[in-house]
């Protein structure tokens, strides 16, 4: 469901077995499933005290539950799939910063203007330098993109990763004896977050792109269903006996789809689901989710 330059995992969830008995078993099913399935992922939260696995969407779940209870017989408790929410900026800015600090009574300097620029969706951070590298040692450079990096893994608004951001290092000053790479690297965060007030930062959710193909008897009620999922329909054509409904729906408004089209049509419709982008989340509905910022703190 992944094309180029999507965000990964779009979800995740948090799962642990019934019992405590089971709990070595479970372990080494998981490890079992990982090593088969490239897409499926394990990571251990130490605050929350909880297995997280991610995947590709909520189908990819139900197989991987399933094979737990019925191939390693093991019983699960497993969490609501968590989107993978994103941050993004929607304004430039030019931002100066001076990194100037004294520790271990060594000094620390650091001087950088740079300018933040939205990017499109663009999944990968962009950086460049208009430094010329005779005026500023290359490790400089390279230590104000890696304070970039960083900080930008938790963004502003709700600590999600962030994405569509072009930074371009304007100008930079340095001295002989107090400047290095990490001074540099201290800048660049700091400078970031000096900027972000005013570069009207966003929270972005993953969007799909829904095909379902159905008997015209059912599309009336499949494009109700959809709509009040916040789908936004893209079209409708005939096909054969049957009618094809293209839209565009939040992934965190999907789940259970696939039970709501077998109700909607007595078993006579067919869902394909493939990624489609990022969009910021709705005015009316700017505030993060509850479920997206239990993600957040993990």
């Amino acid at each position: 469901m992944e094309k180029p330059g999507a965000p990964w995992p779009l979800l995740q969830i948090a799962i642990e077995a019934k019992s405590k008995a089971d709990q070595e078993k479970f372990f080494i099913a998981l490890t079992t499933l990982a090593d088969e399935d490239p897409d499926f992922r394990i990571a251990w939260d130490e605050e929350a005290g909880q297995t997280i696995v991610a995947g590709r969407d909520e189908r990819h779940f139900d197989i991987i539950v399933q094979r737990l209870r019925d191939e390693f017989e093991i019983g699960v408790h497993v969490g609501a799939p968590q989107v993978a929410y994103r941050e993004t900026i929607t304004r430039a800015r030019e931002q100066d910063y001076t990194h100037r600090k004294i520790f271990a009574g060594q000094g620390q300097f650091a001087c950088v203007k740079i300018l933040f620029q939205p990017n499109g969706q663009n999944a990968d951070f962009v950086f460049m330098s208009r430094v010329p590298d005779s005026a500023f040692p290359g490790d400089y450079a390279a230590g104000v993109e890696k304070g970039l990096r960083t900080i930008l893994v938790s963004g502003p608004y709700a600590g999600f990763p962030m994405i569509g951001i072009k930074a371009t290092l304007v100008d930079a000053a340095h001295h002989h004896t107090d400047s290095s790479a990490s001074a540099f690297e201290s800048a660049g965060r700091a400078c970031f977050k000096e900027a972000a007030p005013s570069l009207g930062v966003r929270l972005l959710e993953p969007i799909m792109k829904v095909e379902v193909v159905t008997r015209h008897d059912y599309a009336r009620d499949i494009v109700v269903d959809l709509k009040n999922r916040r789908g936004k329909i893209e079209g409708q054509e005939t096909r054969g006996m049957d009618i094809v409904i293209n839209a565009l729906v939040p992934l965190s408004t999907m789940f259970k789809l696939e039970d709501a089209l077998r109700s909607c049509s007595k078993g006579q419709a067919r869902l394909t689901v493939s990624y489609a982008g990022y969009a910021p989340l709705p005015d009316d509905d700017d505030d993060p989710p509850a479920a997206a910022m239990a993600l957040a703190r993990r």
